[in-house]
C-alpha cells in the first residue's frame, strides 16, 4: 500500500451520500497514513483517526442501510451482515492488538491495510452491487452454520500446531493486504469437473515465530527451509480440515502453488469464495479460503512437486522478497520496452510496470515507488499530462519522475522537457548499460 489513498471516479456509486461518506472515510485514512512513519506522532494521529474512522463508519452503514431499504435492494441482509461483521469483529480485533501492543508499527500495519483494503474492495464490489455495477463477491458463501464450525475449527488446529490462542478478525477476508506474506495454494481434484481450492496466507512473522522456533532458527527472514517447512504445515492445516469434513475436496492434489500476492489478487478477484477468514494468532496473521467447486484456469504459477520444490521456493522467495530494494515504475504504452526494462532492472529494484496513465495511478496509489520512470510520447495521454496528473496528488507531488524519450534530442525539444522539471530525462535506445547506469546513479546521488 502506497503513503495515500487516491480517490478515482470508479469509486462513486451515483449516490451523493453514500459518496460522500466514503471520501470521508478515504481523507481520514489518508491522515494515518501520512503520519505512518512519525513514531512520535503515529500514536496520537491514530488514536484520533480510529475515533473518526468508526464514527463515520458506523454513521456511514446506518444510511447506506436505510438507503437499501427504501429502494428493497434485495441484497441487503447479506450487505449488513458484512457490515456487522466489519464494526463488530473487524474493527473491535484491530484496536484490541493497537492497545495490547502499544501501538507498535505491526499493528498500524495491520490497521491500516485491512482498513484501506476492506474499503476499497467493499465500495468497488458490494457497494456497486446496490446500484447494479457489480455482484456481490459473498454470494456463493457455506451457511452460516458450517461457517461457524469452520472458525472454530480452524481456532482449534492454529491451537494444536502452534499453540497459540487465535480470534477471528473477519469472516468476509476480501484479500487486504495486511503485512508481508506466504501465499500458498493447494488444488484437489474430484473429477474433471469438480476442484477445491485452498489458499492459506501466513504473514511471515508468524511462519518465523512460530516454525522458526522450532527449528531453532535465530534468524528473523523468512528462508527456503522455513517456508518449506511452512509447506508440509499448511498442507498438515488442510489434511485436519478434510478429516473434520470429509464433503470437502475430495480427489488428489492436482496442483501446489507459491503465489505471489498479485497471483492471490487475480484468482481472489476472478472467483468467489465458499469461505474467507482472516485470524490473528498473537504471532502473525493467519488467512484461510476456499474456493469451490469451478474449473481454474493456470495463473500462470509453476506447480511443485518433490523434484522442484526447493528451487522453486528460491525462485519464490528471490521474487517475493523485495523490501530493501528500490521500487521503479516503468511506463511506457509499448510492451516491448516494459518487458526490456524489467528484465534490465529487476534484479537490482523492485520494478512495476503501467501501459498507461490510469495503470499508473493505480500502481502509485497501491505501492508507491521511489523512481518513475516515463515514457514521454505515450499516445491518448502523454508524458506530460502524466506527470501533471502525478504532481496533482498531494502525496505523489515529491515522487522523483525521470523522462524516457525514444526521439533524437534537440535544443527545443530538451527545453520542453527541462521546462516540467523532471529529475532527469534518458533516450530508450542508448545502450542498455547506460540506461542502468543512468538509474544506479540517480540513487547513488540522492542516498548521498
Amino acid at each position: 500500500m502506497g503513503n495515500q489513498l487516491v480517490w478515482q471516479d470508479r469509486f462513486n456509486i451515483g449516490v451523493e451520500s453514500i459518496d460522500r461518506e466514503h471520501k470521508k472515510l478515504f481523507s481520514i485514512l489518508n491522515k494515518m497514513l501520512r503520519y505512518r512513519d512519525q513514531p512520535d506522532k503515529m500514536e496520537w494521529v491514530c488514536r484520533e483517526g480510529i475515533k473518526y474512522f468508526k464514527d463515520h463508519a458506523m454513521r456511514h452503514f446506518t444510511d447506506e442501510e436505510a438507503y437499501m431499504a427504501s429502494i428493497g435492494y434485495e441484497g441487503f441482509e447479506m450487505h449488513r451482515k458484512v457490515h456487522d461483521n466489519f464494526r463488530k469483529n473487524t474493527l473491535p480485533a484491530l484496536e484490541r492488538e493497537l492497545d495490547q501492543t502499544s501501538y507498535s508499527a505491526d499493528a498500524i500495519n495491520h490497521f491500516l491495510g485491512v482498513c484501506a483494503g476492506w474499503l476499497v474492495g467493499h465500495i468497488l464490489t458490494e457497494d456497486s452491487a446496490i446500484t447494479g455495477e457489480t455482484i456481490s463477491k459473498w454470494t456463493d458463501l457455506m451457511p452460516e452454520e458450517e461457517q461457524a464450525a469452520m472458525c472454530d475449527t480452524i481456532i482449534e488446529l492454529i491451537y494444536d500446531l502452534f499453540r497459540l490462542k487465535a480470534r477471528v478478525i473477519s469472516e468476509y477476508y476480501r484479500g487486504e493486504k495486511f503485512g508481508k506474506g506466504i501465499y500458498y495454494r493447494l488444488v484437489y481434484a474430484a473429477n474433471e469437473k469438480e476442484k477445491w481450492e485452498f489458499i492459506l496466507i501466513f504473514e511471515e512473522k508468524l511462519i518465523v515465530n512460530t516454525i522458526g522456533n522450532i527449528l531453532g532458527e535465530d534468524s528473523e527472514q523468512i528462508n527456503v527451509m522455513l517456508v518449506n517447512a511452512a509447506r508440509y504445515t499448511a498442507q498438515q492445516f488442510v489434511r485436519r480440515i478434510r478429516e473434520h469434513d470429509p464433503s470437502v475436496a475430495q480427489g488428489e492434489v492436482e496442483r501446489e502453488n507459491l503465489l505471489t500476492y498479485e497471483q492471490f489478487e487475480k484468482v481472489f478477484e476472478k472467483h468467489r469464495p465458499q469461505t474467507s477468514l482472516l485470524f490473528d494468532t498473537g504471532a502473525g496473521y493467519f488467512a484461510y479460503c476456499v474456493i469451490a467447486p469451478h474449473l481454474l484456469q493456470n495463473e500462470g504459477e509453476t506447480s511443485i512437486r518433490a523434484d522442484n520444490a526447493v528451487g522453486e521456493i528460491k525462485k519464490y522467495l528471490k521474487k517475493n522478497q523485495t523490501a530493501n530494494k528500490r521500487k521503479i515504475l516503468v511506463v511506457d504504452d509499448s510492451r516491448i520496452i516494459l518487458q526490456a526494462m524489467q528484465e534490465l532492472l529487476q534484479k537490482d529494484y523492485d520494478v512495476a510496470v503501467a501501459s498507461s496513465a490510469a495503470s499508473a495511478i493505480q500502481c502509485i496509489t497501491l505501492n508507491r515507488p521511489d523512481l518513475i520512470l516515463l515514457d514521454y510520447e505515450m499516445p491518448i495521454c502523454n508524458g506530460a499530462q502524466v506527470l501533471e496528473m502525478i504532481r496533482a496528488e498531494e502525496g505523489f507531488a515529491n515522487i522523483p519522475v525521470i523522462f524516457l524519450s525514444g526521439m533524437a534530442l534537440d535544443k527545443d525539444y530538451v527545453g520542453k522537457i527541462l521546462a516540467l522539471k523532471p529529475a532527469g530525462y534518458m533516450i530508450k535506445n542508448q545502450k542498455t548499460e547506460e540506461i542502468k547506469k543512468g538509474v544506479d546513479d540517480f540513487f547513488r546521488k540522492k542516498g548521498k
